[in-house]
């Protein structure tokens, strides 16, 4: 590419007369091209809004062309952080519920386009491109939806589902996750990679700012990955600031400080209050499995360890015992479970299984706060004041809107599926397309030693009730249960089967369903209590160390039946145990009906979880499937003999809980924004001055008199004002108001600093006297001491 014509023929020369007049050519000349500045050799396209410092320039012609690609590599390395922080969110929905290959074709296209035109159209073509691209991309999602989530597709609802994605739902709520992150993702990188090009920085930065901050909203982006996106989003903003100006970070600080904040603030105060077992403050020791499974309303993360919570919840009159159920979790995503879709207001008696079922009437009374409806599987009515306010998820649960008040009850009439072996032997695998859609689903990164442990575990199943039977008491048999536990990094499912001798119920129960999905059979994440503690009566006390998570499996013509392959044994030694424990210690709300004056249920022997009311087992439909069928929750009362817990239940433990890395992050955006903030408001410049002028160290006459005189204008410029260009030591100290006392000693300290630096020296005695009238009027207009005055 060719120079500019008014570039100096000898850049040497920019140092001289006639160099600063070519430099004088050079900038009339960029002013009058029509507003554009000349390309740079090493240069991407050009900036519309031009700048006076072209590489004819007096202002070092070649540094300054050294500058302008210094600045293009710091900004495409912040932009290339920035998109990466959004895309990879993006990336993780299609990896978790497929399209992975589509989206990184989709984000490679749109970069070779914003490279090819980025050149040669201006930018109201390229937001006419822009619009089009997500245009085409909304279409794509709403032909991608079933028919019947489009036909809810209203006005209102399409505007409260945009609210929902800005206040927090993860964009792996949505049906058809995939295609809205496919669809979505070649917008912002389009527009912030043309602008780029375009050297339009600051602006590319906000159009993949946008996105990020989008994430961000959804709760879908970490702690880190946000760290990545806004300190690329500053590097863009300082990059032109560097190319404009020769400078640093102008107004990146205050960016990265508002940014900051923003990160910590959301981080901190994201708690929404729930059932007793979620405290709107956070406990120091490890989570009870009641704040991160049964009170998780949308998504349920597997944790590590766990802690234990014996107090009581609530109690199920009931004929028969049951397991209580609260969700169901259909998208899994490596880490953790997603219920997808919106829930609906109940109205109206709700459809039943498709197959043999027999009818159960429960009344649920809370006896501490709650923000579940717990019910046997499956609710077709509910009745009681909380039946206005109770919603029906697409999974079939239902949910209240509220909270239930201790004393507080409700009715509810489940129809549990009866079926026998032979029948879901025979039930075949005509499974409804929303079946497969929905419960078949792994994420594209699930191992192929996943898979192909499942095949050889169900290699002699012919049925898939024989996989469900051989899946489930593999884990039974192969696996121990522990409470203390550390969360592996990656696939849980890989994790548990070949890195892991050890679990709780969430990590048996997600292998259990990602296993049976590789095989191709419909299962599902299922959380809630098992039955509790019978009093005999047809009263069942259930406390949060009942709380569990199990299998659900789908049949053709039965629907949804229970599986659980999490070992029984344990988790009754363990929960007896905490009880038992619990009451020692006088742990309040432990022993139901004690505060009434009746006779308080003892632990021993009053584990009876899984048994009907006259004594049966209680198994799925009625059926007898291999195995214990005794379930085992995650927040069991305590440890079993010889395992040691992760904290007290008061939090404290042998050794301190190290903070976790979202802490961390966290922590380092906060420290990172009062670095910023500080650094906008001067303050640390200003602490710094303050502190060297408190203090002298003497050296030799004329230093100390030179040394005092600056102290003493360091102190007149905090007071009224700087000392101008030109403006001489005598001229400034004349023209700040005093009175006669203190004009008198500055002048005298200006006739010194002159001798000192100009004329003959000074003598010990006066420095002498210089430092110590300075160190006077330091202490007088030290802030703190005049208060005290």
């Amino acid at each position: 590419m060719s120079s500019p014509p008014e570039r100096s023929a000898n850049p040497a020369d920019s140092g001289t007369s006639g160099g600063r007049a070519s430099g004088e050519g050079g900038r009339n000349a960029s002013r009058t091209d029509g507003g554009r500045r000349p390309t740079t050799a090493g240069g991407i396209g050009s900036d519309p809004a031009g700048d006076p410092r072209s590489e004819g320039s007096e202002s070092n012609p070649r540094g300054w062309r050294r500058r302008l690609d210094d600045a293009s590599v710091l900004a495409f390395a912040g932009l290339t952080a920035l998109t990466g922080a959004y895309a990879s969110v993006l990336w993780r929905v299609t990896d978790v519920v497929g399209g992975s290959t589509e989206f990184v074709v989709v984000v490679v296209a749109a970069l070779a386009l914003a490279a090819l035109v980025g050149r040669y159209v201006g930018v109201r073509v390229a937001l006419g491109v822009t619009s089009g691209l997500l245009v085409l991309g909304l279409l794509a999602y709403l032909f991608a939806l079933p028919q019947s989530q489009v036909e809810l597709l209203t006005p209102d609802r399409m505007l409260d589902d945009t609210v929902a994605l800005l206040t927090g739902l993860s964009v792996l709520r949505l049906v058809g996750a995939g295609v809205w992150a496919v669809a979505v993702v070649p917008g912002p990188v389009f527009l912030s990679w043309y602008l780029a090009v375009r050297r339009r920085y600051v602006s590319a930065a906000v159009a993949g700012g946008t996105a990020l901050a989008l994430v961000v909203l959804t709760g879908d982006a970490d702690a880190v990955t946000t760290v990545v996106g806004v300190l690329g989003a500053t590097t863009m903003i300082a990059a032109s600031t560097f190319e404009r100006h020769g400078s640093g970070l102008a107004q990146a600080d205050v960016l990265t400080a508002l940014l900051a904040a923003m990160i910590v603030v959301s981080a901190t105060f994201s708690v929404v209050p729930g059932a007793a077992g979620s405290p709107l403050l956070p406990d120091r020791g490890a989570p009870t499995v009641e704040g991160s499974l049964v009170d998780a309303r949308d998504n349920v993360d597997i944790v590590g360890s766990i802690r234990l919570s014996p107090e009581v919840r609530f109690t199920v009159e009931s004929p028969r015992a049951e397991y209580w159920q609260t969700a169901a979790y259909d998208r899994y995503t490596g880490s953790g479970w997603v219920r997808t879709g919106s829930a609906r207001p109940y109205d109206d008696r709700l459809r039943g299984p498709p197959g043999p079922a027999r009818e159960l009437e429960q009344t649920v009374t809370a006896e501490g706060p709650i923000s579940i409806l717990p019910a046997a599987w499956r609710p077709v009515d509910v009745s009681g004041p909380v039946a206005s306010d109770t919603v029906v998820t697409p999974q079939g649960g239902i949910r209240p809107e509220t909270t239930l008040q201790p004393g507080e009850n409700y009715t509810v009439t489940s129809r549990v599926p009866n079926a026998t072996a032979e029948r879901l032997r025979a039930a075949g695998t005509d499974y409804p397309d929303r079946v497969r859609a929905s419960y078949l689903q792994l994420p594209d990164s699930t191992t192929d030693r996943v898979r192909e442990r499942a095949a050889t575990v169900a290699a002699d199943a012919e049925t898939p009730y024989d996989k469900a039977v051989a899946v489930e008491s593999y884990l039974e048999a192969n696996k121990e249960y522990s409470l203390s536990v550390r969360r592996p990094s990656g696939d849980v499912a890989d994790s548990f089967l070949f890195e892991m001798d050890a679990g709780y119920c969430t990590y048996y129960a997600t292998t259990m369903v990602v296993m049976l999905r590789s095989q191709g059979v419909p299962a599902r994440f299922v959380t809630g209590y098992t039955a509790g503690e019978d009093l005999g009566n047809g009263t069942h006390v259930v406390r949060g160390l009942n709380s569990h998570a199990w299998v659900e499996v789908y049949f053709p013509d039965t629907g949804w039946v229970r599986f659980d392959p999490t070992p029984s044994g344990p988790r009754q030694t363990a929960e007896n145990a905490r009880v038992a424990e619990a009451q020692q210690r006088g742990t309040a709300n432990v022993d139901y009906g004690a505060p009434n004056g009746t006779t308080p249920i003892q632990a021993e022997g009053a584990v009876t979880t899984g048994s009907t009311a006259d004594g049966s087992p209680s198994t799925p439909g009625g059926i007898t499937t291999t195995g214990p069928t005794n379930a085992t929750p995650s927040s069991v009362g305590g440890p079993a003999p010889g395992v040691p817990t992760a904290a007290s239940e008061d939090g404290s433990g042998p050794i301190p809980a190290l903070p976790t890395r979202r802490t961390l992050a966290v922590a380092l955006v906060g420290l990172v924004g009062i670095v910023a903030g500080a650094r906008r408001s001067a303050l640390v410049d200003r602490t710094v001055r303050l502190g060297s002028v408190q203090f002298q160290r003497r050296r030799d006459p004329e230093s100390d008199v030179r040394r005092a005189y600056d102290r003493l204008e360091t102190i007149l410029e905090r007071e009224h004002r700087a000392r101008r260009p030109g403006e001489t030591p005598r001229a400034y100290i004349e023209a700040l108001p005093t009175d006669e006392a203190e004009s008198a000693e500055r002048r005298r300290l200006v006739e010194l600093y002159e001798r000192a630096r100009y004329a003959d020296g000074v003598t010990e005695t006066d420095a002498d006297a210089a430092v110590s009238t300075v160190n006077r009027l330091v202490r007088a207009s030290t802030p703190i001491v005049r208060r005290l005055r």
